[in-house]
């Protein structure tokens, strides 16, 4: 009957929330061509606040993805509601290497000789949209620092903390094949990105409208599509307060993780607090999709995008999606039914 009433009822705030997303993902899509799905997991998440881990190769398009991103945030805050009134940088892009310092990251105090004190010099964190290019082949004392920035959303230097903006976005990215002198992020710190998207070469057609379009989509004065700070922090809490989760999706998801943990073939399942950071990713795929509802659609498209970093194999098993969609079947039985026993009592 609940979802029934969620179905019937619309608000006008969700419709400006959904067109936020609607003009997000064309603003990216204008400057990136054939990754349509890349772009709009990276949207959700965002909307979602959480971060994005993706496994690319060379030249796939990943600074371009982000810096679009960050290029279609205008910074429409007064003094006011910021932090101190720190400068937001749209979009920053830190390249990790071995030498890497955490003051590199976060920034450091600098004296003025003028007034005699120490002042803080902001690091290239503080922007909307950060890429985090090869962070694991960076120390794990700079990847603890970005740790703190993602879970927390804040700096610690000389035990003084630095809170960072609400719209506080990271795309990391890590080369799956080329791993020598690599520093493998550990799994507390896999747990704070929402998604890890594993990118491919893009299709014939797609390659040859990057050659096409290389010249317009490089061009500055191009009209290009903007969407204002204040309206991504609006649309996030719209969705927050409009889309609804029935119970049986939660449970739904319960069940997954349980029957995830118990497989033979699963050494190490889920945290908890996978199941809690999911829930407004759905809520931001159900607005996408024109929906107030959470289904089982959105469970079955996030969910082997939110576990695969998630979840560790046991030895001689590698394909992570058979096991995911054996451990989902059942459950997602169970809400099929219970959803049509819900329609056909409310239809009595």
């Amino acid at each position: 009957m609940q979802v029934m009433e969620a179905e019937a009822s619309t608000t006008p705030d969700l419709s400006e929330a959904s067109n936020v997303l609607q003009r997000l993902a064309g603003a990216v899509r204008a400057q990136v061509i054939g990754r349509d799905q890349v772009i709009e997991l990276t949207v959700i998440a965002l909307l979602a606040d959480g971060h994005v881990l993706l496994e690319d190769f060379p030249g796939s398009g990943k600074t371009t993805l982000a810096k679009a991103l960050g290029e279609a945030i205008v910074d429409d805050h007064s003094p006011s509601d910021a932090t101190d009134a720190v400068p937001i940088a749209a979009f920053r892009r830190i390249q990790f290497t071995p030498d890497l310092l955490p003051s590199d990251v976060t920034g450091s105090p600098v004296f003025d000789t003028n007034s005699n004190t120490f002042h803080f010099r902001h690091g290239p964190i503080f922007a909307h949209v950060v890429l985090a290019d090869e962070i694991n082949r960076t120390s794990p004392k700079v990847q603890s620092a970005m740790l703190e920035a993602m879970g927390e959303k804040q700096v610690t230097v000389d035990n003084i903390t630095y809170p960072l903006d609400p719209l506080f976005f990271v795309i990391a990215t890590q080369n799956p094949l080329d791993l020598v002198g690599t520093y493998p992020l550990p799994t507390p710190q896999l747990d704070r990105f929402l998604f890890k998207i594993t990118m491919s070469h893009i299709d014939r057609d797609a390659e040859l409208a990057v050659l096409d379009t290389w010249q317009q989509r490089r061009d500055p004065a191009a009209d290009r599509i903007r969407v204002g700070r204040n309206e991504i922090l609006s649309a996030r809490k719209s969705i927050d307060q409009h889309v609804y989760i029935a119970d049986g999706i939660k449970s739904t998801l319960v069940d997954i993780s349980r029957a995830l943990r118990a497989d033979e073939r699963v050494v190490q399942g889920n945290s908890t607090r996978s199941l809690v950071l999911i829930l407004p990713a759905l809520q931001v795929l159900a607005a996408l999709r024109g929906r107030n509802y959470v289904n089982a659609d959105d469970l079955e498209m996030l969910l082997p995008h939110v576990l695969t970093h998630r979840v560790e194999l046991a030895p001689g098993v590698s394909d992570f999606g058979k096991v995911l969609r054996d451990c989902m079947r059942e459950p997602l039985e169970q809400l099929a039914r219970s959803t049509l026993k819900t329609h056909h009592s409310s239809d009595k």
